[in-house]
């Protein structure tokens, strides 16, 4: 299928690794041209030469921290510069520190909002201007901790909320300009999830590898966790046309987990 996204401008937030990095790769592989952010410089580069060695469009990868408005901003800039304009974002961020709510700390949760959704705003209201101008789309990576809590999970289960609450309301806000979803992630292949299962099997919790990685797939109804380029390529899809009358939309990417 055609997604008709050749020569788009796209800006993605945090991807330089993880979800992020593997929607930025699926946007490339349409032939976007895709502008990445990331605080790791070793993440930076590698995301530069992945992302090239792809598509045939521009790259552009920076640092900049998405906990800081004035880099949010920048790097926007940055982008539009690069590309001449801006047709799609998409937004990710690392998750905020695991644990019940009676180990966090009032900080846990200041620098959780500014993680999860004051990056999501500072990003969005940069951006907006530019999308407005010809259309675009502004797709949020979440998680599905937004329909069902996770255990030791607090932050990120009542944190990541307020981000749906904006995706909702700025989908009408913004129309019919803009199209604003959200994709919900369940457990994904990801390097964090490779090393949270071989950090538990060095633990003697799991003979090896691929026990691990069955216990993670448990209550997953298809039988397995999922690859990040099955997540990319829902993010392509709804920054698509072949998407155009989709907005407003919180789609769980899970494997059929989620239960509401």
């Amino acid at each position: 299928m055609d997604l008709q996204l050749q020569d788009d401008a796209v800006l993605c937030t945090a991807a330089t690794s993880g979800l992020g990095l593997a929607s930025a790769t699926a946007l490339a592989r349409e032939g976007c041209d895709v502008a990445v952010c990331g605080t790791t410089p070793e993440h930076v580069d590698d995301a530069r030469e992945t992302l090239r060695a792809i598509g045939d469009g521009d790259v552009l990868a920076v640092e900049a921290d998405i906990t800081d408005p004035d880099e949010v901003e920048a790097f926007v800039e940055a982008t539009v510069e690069a590309f001449g304009g801006l047709d799609h974002v998409v937004t990710s961020a690392g998750g905020p520190a695991s644990g019940p709510f009676a180990e966090t700390t009032e900080r846990d949760w200041y620098l959780a909002y500014d993680l999860l959704v004051m990056s999501y705003v500072w990003t969005t209201r940069a951006a907006l201007p530019y999308l407005q101008d010809g259309g675009g789309s502004i797709t949020a990576i979440t998680s599905r901790s937004v329909r069902e809590v996770l255990d030791d999970l607090v932050l990120s289960n009542a944190v990541r909320r307020a981000v749906i609450g904006l995706v909702k309301t700025q989908s009408r806000e913004f129309a019919p300009a803009v199209r604003v979803n959200a994709v919900l992630p369940g457990a994904h292949e990801t390097s964090r999830i490779q090393e949270l299962v071989e950090d538990a099997v060095e633990r003697g919790e799991y003979d090896d590898y691929e026990e691990g990685l069955a216990d993670w797939a448990t209550d997953v109804p298809l039988g397995r966790i999922g690859n990040p380029g099955e997540l990319g390529d829902v993010v392509a899809f709804l920054a698509s046309e072949r998407a155009s009358y989709v907005s407003g939309v919180s789609l769980p990417v899970d494997g059929g987990s989620t239960r509401s």
